[in-house]
């Protein structure tokens, strides 16, 4: 019975709520936490896909910000001092590693750990 409710899932959803079930499957698969349920103060280790790149000069200093999309929700990524950095580009899946906090209601990580993975981890 749950692979008829699977198939007829897959036919009715749209191609973006297909690709974040995709993306949430291959998170829980490697062990990360879900983006949706991490909370301020807590060291996390998720994975998803980069849906922006960009930079951010601030008063002399630079700063890389993205956004992970991990098919719950997004966290931004900060990287102070840093005008960019090979391979952290849109569309890219990446795992990363740091501490959440929470800046105007978002969910940030500064300089997180990072690991550059294949479309398809």
């Amino acid at each position: 019975m749950g692979s008829l409710v699977g198939w007829f899932k897959k036919l009715t959803s749209d191609e973006a709520e297909l690709d974040a079930d995709a993306l949430t499957e291959e998170a829980d698969a490697c062990g990360a936490q879900r983006a949706a349920v991490c909370c301020q103060g807590q060291r996390v280790t998720l994975q998803g896909r980069l849906r922006y790149v960009d930079l951010r000069p601030t008063e002399g200093q630079a700063k890389l910000v993205a956004e992970l999309f991990d098919g719950t929700d997004g966290v931004m990524l900060v990287w102070l001092g840093r005008r960019s950095i090979s391979g952290i580009e849109p569309g890219r899946t990446v795992k990363v590693r740091g501490r959440v906090a929470v800046r105007d209601g978002q969910k940030v990580i500064y300089n997180p750990d990072y690991d550059l993975l294949p479309a398809h981890a």
